[in-house]
């Protein structure tokens, strides 16, 4: 894996995701924190890979709204 500026651009807008940019060039996201089991078996994956930035940037946006569809209505006043 290697790191570059595009990386680098979009680690504030995706806080507590680690982006990396393999050696072939294809993109890669990991949430540093699982998301918690009901999440997870509502179909967010922790981990995401795309062609480019922009498509791993909506690749993660999407896992991001999965989770917040499948918290508890509590979870959501935090």
């Amino acid at each position: 894996m290697t790191n570059d500026m595009a990386v680098a651009a979009a680690r504030p807008v995706f806080a507590g995701w680690r982006i990396m940019r393999s050696d072939a060039g294809r993109f890669w996201a990991t949430r540093e924190r699982p998301f918690p089991r009901a999440v997870e078996d509502a179909g967010a994956h922790r981990t995401v890979d795309a062609d480019d930035l922009v498509r791993l940037c909506q690749a993660i946006a999407e896992q991001e709204g999965i989770a917040e569809q499948a918290r508890p209505s509590a979870w959501k006043a935090r």
